[in-house]
């Protein structure tokens, strides 16, 4: 099912026009872009969106391949596969459980929304178009009755302080307050819950290779979730 939505965002005290929606063929120049402006060196560039994995997202799992364009120019972009995650075997990497990129492993009759990739032109991370996409997410997950959204969050704070504190010390310290990070605290700030630290996720010079598995549950589709009255 298609995904349109039109909204304001407020650039200072600005309303700007907004429209989140399905990301398809005519877009594909722009997104690689995208990418390119969102992920400098160190970065691998051959991580970059090529247009065959595109191809892939809009044709095997459209409802998951989301952008946003801001008065009409293309800002950003959300991407996500199902999957089948079995919350007791969580450690898994980033190419497997996206097939690299090209999704072709999507299975439509998978429990999780699992995000393989987003990204937003730095000119406009001010409006919050992040957080907005993830929300359009959470309604994808709503409407396809999957169990949750789930993803792996770089960690690009943690090499600046890995001699002294463990992966999992570093989390709870940016959870705590503590440090920033700026993906960690998106994510968190979006609704995702820390759930474990996978090692060797993602070839990653700041996160040291980590990432953090972040979770949001559909709370119309929580097994085992009780009434007050039960």
């Amino acid at each position: 099912m298609a995904y349109r939505s039109e909204f304001y965002a407020f650039n200072q005290e600005k309303p700007v026009p907004i429209v989140i929606r399905n990301y398809m063929n005519s877009d594909f120049d722009e997104l690689i872009q995208i990418q390119a402006e969102c992920f400098p060196p160190p970065f691998p560039s051959e991580l970059w969106w090529n247009k065959e994995q595109l191809h892939n997202h809009v044709t095997l799992f459209p409802e998951g391949a989301l952008c946003v364009e801001v008065d009409g120019e293309l800002a950003g972009s959300l991407t996500g596969v199902c999957v089948h995650f079995d919350p007791k075997h969580p450690s898994h990497k980033w190419e497997e459980v996206t097939d690299s990129g090209y999704i072709r492993n999507h299975d439509p009759k998978g429990n999780t929304l699992y995000i393989v990739d987003i990204s937003v032109r730095p000119k406009y991370r001010k409006l919050g178009l992040g957080k907005m996409l993830m929300q359009s997410m959470y309604q994808v997950v709503v409407q396809l009755g999957l169990d949750r959204l789930l993803g792996g969050g770089r960690m690009p704070g943690y090499h600046k302080v890995a001699e002294s504190m463990t992966p999992n010390e570093y989390i709870d310290a940016v959870i705590k307050g503590i440090l920033p990070d700026p993906v960690i605290s998106f994510l968190l700030r979006s609704g995702r819950t820390p759930i474990a630290i996978i090692e060797n996720y993602l070839e990653d010079e700041e996160s040291l290779n980590h990432a953090v598995l972040m979770e949001w549950k559909n709370p119309f589709n929580f097994i085992g979730q009780k009434s007050p009255d039960s």
